[in-house]
């Protein structure tokens, strides 16, 4: 029973219709996003695709991401899932170091800002 439970958790994230869930599996939001990208980024970024996150150390995750981004995509897209070692911790990492930059303190909002101006101030700030 134990064993059917470590199994059953990787694959809620590409069928959330397991827990009852009515929401996009984690390959359909990935190819979605890169879909509403610009045409001439596509390619690129099917070919970028990086794991981050714990969720990613399931074993096969990377095969399985792969495997349901081919049913969706053109037979001749090349797609490149890269699973860094550090990838635990990876997106951590990166939010700490984008927190200390200098540049990112001026797209900082505060509560006030959002209560008052809610997505605009989002828009404003990083566009």
């Amino acid at each position: 029973h134990f064993q059917a439970l470590l199994q059953a958790q990787p694959e809620v994230l590409f069928r959330p219709d397991l827990l009852g869930e009515e929401c996009e599996g984690i390959h359909e939001v990935l190819i979605y996003s890169i879909q509403k990208s610009d045409m001439d980024l596509r390619k690129m970024l099917y070919q970028n695709i990086v794991l981050s996150g714990g969720s990613t150390l399931f074993r096969g995750f990377g095969d399985r991401l792969l495997s349901e981004i081919k049913k969706h995509v053109s037979k001749d897209m090349k797609i490149r899932i890269a699973a860094p070692q550090e990838r635990l911790y990876a997106t951590w990492m990166g939010g700490s170091i984008l927190a200390s930059l200098d540049t990112f303190k001026k797209m900082w909002i505060s509560k006030r800002e959002y209560d008052e101006e809610g997505q605009r101030a989002i828009h404003r700030k990083t566009f």
